[in-house]
């Protein structure tokens, strides 16, 4: 039996646009995605800067809202600005208020939360968070706008403190089991097998926590020790990324029992079986 969509009756597919935006940092790609949902009333999501090609497709559509999917900073660098010259309806996710805030530079004016529509383009929010806390998809029949949780090619960053490895593991089985037609990510081309992105991100964050609990296995008993043994590789200039990868998966070990993880002293043991 072929897996099962969300039905499509009395829904009409909106419009996606990407638009690529040049950001600074360890972004993906080197940039991030921002996309116009619909035309009118639009919906622009991860306005992570400007470009000539988004202030025109701006210009031309109807834009009368505004939101992110997580309030990282290479996803609000714009939002501001574009919230000013459409006067568009500014999200963000409720109880996540002051830290969008804090991101954005503007305060939201409406917030939502899982099973939200958003009156642009038939919009539903779902809550996907792991690799950040306030972390939201947008759901439509065309596709689910993903943010920073699926990319065609590479990884997802989950790195401490805000990377939870268990929600993140969580938010790729939800994408995997609501089977969206394709999947647009914050970062890269769109997604046209979301099942089979899904699975090799699960596979590949598994497998590096394997490496860390054998690492522990092996005698590791502080973080450094067992970044060296987990990634066995220079990690040149991304050795605070990983290092920070090794602590959101020992944080997710220790929750599971699994290592005795000492956050103050960064130690870790394993844990004796009960």
């Amino acid at each position: 039996m072929p897996p099962t969509r969300r039905s499509t009756s009395r829904r009409s597919t909106p419009r996606i646009r990407r638009f690529a935006v040049p950001v600074s940092g360890h972004a993906p790609t080197g940039s991030t995605s921002a996309y116009l949902v619909g035309d009118d009333p639009a919906l622009l999501v991860d306005p992570a800067g400007r470009t000539g090609a988004l202030d025109a497709a701006v210009d031309a559509a109807n834009v009368e809202h505004v939101a992110v999917t997580h309030a990282h900073p290479d996803h609000v660098g714009a939002v501001t600005a574009y919230a000013a010259e459409t006067d568009a309806t500014v999200w963000c996710r409720r109880g996540r208020e002051t830290r969008f805030a804090d991101a954005a530079g503007v305060e939201p004016d409406r917030t939502f939360v899982e099973g939200s529509r958003l009156p642009a383009g038939d919009v539903s929010v779902i809550d996907v968070p792991g690799h950040a806390p306030d972390h939201v998809a947008f759901e439509t029949d065309a596709g689910t706008l993903c943010g920073d949780v699926a990319v065609a090619e590479g990884s997802v960053a989950v790195a401490a403190p805000e990377g939870d490895v268990r929600a993140y593991l969580v938010a790729l089985r939800r994408l995997y089991a609501r089977n969206p037609p394709r999947l647009f990510p914050g970062h890269g081309p769109t997604i046209d097998d979301p099942r089979a992105v899904c699975e090799r991100l699960i596979r590949h964050r598994l497998a590096r926590e394997r490496r860390v609990l054998a690492a522990v296995e092996s005698g590791a008993t502080d973080v450094d020790a067992v970044l060296d043994a987990a990634y066995d590789r220079d990690l040149g200039g991304v050795r605070g990324l990983a290092r920070a990868t090794v602590l959101a998966h020992l944080e997710k070990l220790d929750a599971e029992r699994r290592v005795r993880f000492d956050r103050d002293a960064e130690t870790v043991a394993l844990r004796k079986r009960e």
